[in-house]
């Protein structure tokens, strides 16, 4: 659940909790109680808890009212709000399968032990028709070990992201940890939904054997990188990792070559370079990743011409397209991108994020020189990956001064990668 947008919508808090308080019936056609329940996220108050707590006693049961109060309970559970925590216990009961999984992953992020609900969320995993995987998560890291045997026998579900978690619970609760391997084994699979889940389920048991496997897998860098991240902080703090044990992996994914992955999806034909193109806007970055390397064997020549051609296009406005085209551009060693990396380098829209990252990486591999300001003031950002990209294209330049510089850096990785090649 992704929380990095919510702050768009152009709302008090007073203005949110009156329009959540008003009647469906009441609304005008452009006001919405879904986007006052979300964006209410963005006050801890009592007063943001209560009106979240009353939408979800609101129980008209047209559909844009029980839209709202799933939304209301998935807020209070970003909240970790405990006085929530009876109302959103009685969602358990309801009919509503979206409800029960909202009130489920609520429930965990709140966090209790009450053995009560604990077995409330374990008896939903004999109920038909439940998003049984948002159980079996929860009940994991609620550490409830009476659920065990209900979780057990999911391992061999014919749902990958249900058995991905079963199999994680199952390690996590018995302290055996041989079928992880599978779990890894998913990192393959051909739906790019259980590859990404099976990320967070390593995650969640801190599977460091794993990493290599993370830093291969063909999803977006987004989720290896921050894979990867959570666990090199949980194994340093448990002395289990170290820097170095972890940092070709960072960096392997941050420079996101897709010779380094190991791709699932394959052509039956040679493909056309049209064809190519309209693959980087596919939502599975496994099939991107493929196009990407399929352009560079074969038409490295022709590719920079349409590569610019989509970008005035289309891809100057799809995040995922405009992220490729970025890193083509540098793989390409295209040195007429010059200005459209250094523009990517500085775009604000955090749906772009990702792509400075790129940016950075592809204007080192374009070896201009001109460039290299302009990556030493990305180390003023706070944005961790983008300061760290920063630093890998410094160093094809061939300057480390830069390092010195975020030696004491705020962030713990940036930190350890500027002291790991101090000038």
């Amino acid at each position: 659940m992704e929380k990095r947008f919510n702050k768009l919508f152009n709302l008090t808090e007073e203005q949110a909790i009156a329009l959540l308080d008003t009647p469906q019936s009441e609304l005008n056609q452009e006001d919405s109680r879904y986007i006052a329940a979300s964006h209410l996220v963005n006050f801890p108050t009592e007063q943001s808890i209560n009106a979240l707590i009353r939408a979800i006693q609101t129980t008209d049961p047209c559909l844009d009212n029980r839209i709202v109060r799933r939304k209301s309970v998935e807020t209070l559970g970003w909240l970790q709000a405990q006085p929530a925590l009876p109302v959103i216990r009685t969602c358990l009961a309801e009919e509503d399968c979206y409800t029960v999984e909202n009130a489920v992953w609520a429930i965990a992020e709140i966090g209790t032990q009450d053995p009560a609900i604990l077995a409330e969320i374990t008896q939903l995993l004999d109920k038909p028709g439940q998003t049984y995987r948002v159980m079996i998560h929860a009940l994991r890291k609620l550490n409830y070990g009476p659920a065990l045997e209900s979780i057990r026998k999911f391992v061999d579900a014919e749902d990958v992201p249900t058995a991905s978690a079963a199999i994680a619970a199952v390690c996590h609760f018995s302290q055996d940890y041989t079928l992880m391997e599978r779990v890894v084994g998913f990192l393959q699979h051909s739906n790019v939904v259980a590859r990404r889940l099976a990320l967070q389920d390593l995650i969640d048991v801190r599977y460091y054997q794993a990493i290599p496997d993370i830093a291969c897998c063909p999803v977006s860098l987004v989720f290896r990188l921050r894979t990867l991240r959570q666990l090199g902080e949980a194994g340093i703090a448990e002395g289990k990792l170290t820097f170095t044990d972890i940092q070709p992996y960072i960096e392997q994914s941050l420079r996101d070559h897709p010779q380094d992955l190991k791709l699932v999806h394959a052509y039956d034909q040679p493909p056309s370079l049209d064809f190519l193109i309209r693959e980087l806007y596919e939502t599975d970055f496994g099939r991107c990743y493929l196009a990407t390397q399929t352009m560079l064997d074969h038409h490295a020549e022709a590719a920079p011409a349409a590569l610019f051609a989509t970008y005035a296009a289309e891809a100057e406005a799809d995040y995922g397209a405009h992220f490729h085209v970025m890193k083509l551009m540098g793989w390409l060693k295209h040195a007429p991108a010059y200005d459209l990396l250094m523009e990517a380098l500085y775009n604000p829209q955090p749906q772009f994020q990702k792509s400075r990252a790129a940016a950075a990486i592809a204007l080192g591999e374009l070896g201009d020189r001109r460039a290299i300001p302009d990556l030493k003031a990305c180390l003023e950002t706070k944005i961790w990956d983008l300061k760290y990209a920063a630093l890998l294209a410094l160093e094809k330049f061939g300057d480390l001064s830069a390092h010195q510089v975020v030696a004491n850096d705020a962030d713990w990785l940036v930190q350890a990668k500027a002291r790991s090649r101090k000038a």
